[in-house]
């Protein structure tokens, strides 16, 4: 019990920052994904457990949740790539651009370690979620997913009226990938569904 005096003080240097990627992209995580990012992240599953640390919601995908159809005034090509870009900036690329992340054994591997760390160092908080509901973690992870639905919402409504207008990308979608097949049973998709 003497580690105790000694975790409190490191508990609340890391508590005064919000979370981002360990590459320093603003690109946004979900918890869970911020878990598996880097050992730093599956070691800090219990603090997000009891909401000292958080993920920062970019102010974009903050303006998307309050309403995603909002027209853009004006209307222009110019003015739809000035509005779909931050949002790129904030969540990733979309859908119809081509993927790079490597898929491969190791990662998954990797991904699966960094899981089990996470989820070894999540257990020892016990009632963990009751914690998490009372700690207030749960309703901001629930945040940040409405977040990013609304984000994805508001590129797909942005991209469509690009599409209408006839702009070129990334005001409208590439269609690049429109001969690709679907994912097979066991293949992991870009977006997995929840």
């Amino acid at each position: 019990m003497r580690a105790s005096p000694l975790l409190l003080p490191a508990l609340f240097l890391l508590s005064a920052c919000m979370t981002a990627p360990a590459d320093g992209s603003g690109q946004i995580q979900t918890t869970s994904e911020a878990k598996r990012e880097s050992i730093e992240g599956a070691v800090a599953a219990p603090l997000r457990d009891v909401n000292l640390l958080r993920t920062k919601i970019p102010a974009v995908l903050l303006e998307a949740l309050a309403d995603p159809y909002q027209r853009p005034s004006p209307s222009t090509c110019a003015r739809l790539v000035a509005l779909i870009q931050p949002i790129n900036e904030a969540m990733g690329d979309d859908l119809d651009e081509p993927d790079d992340a490597d898929q491969s054994v190791q990662v998954r591997g990797r991904d699966a370690a960094l899981g089990a760390v996470a989820s070894a160092t999540s257990d020892i908080i016990p009632f963990r979620g009751w914690v998490r509901k009372l700690s207030g973690a749960e309703r901001h992870d629930n945040l940040v997913a409405a977040a990013i639905t609304a984000g994805g919402v508001r590129r797909a409504y942005l991209k469509g009226l690009g599409e209408a207008k006839g702009c070129n990308p990334p005001a409208t979608p590439s269609h690049t990938l429109a001969g690709t097949p679907v994912p097979e049973q066991g293949l992991k998709p870009r977006y997995p569904i929840r």
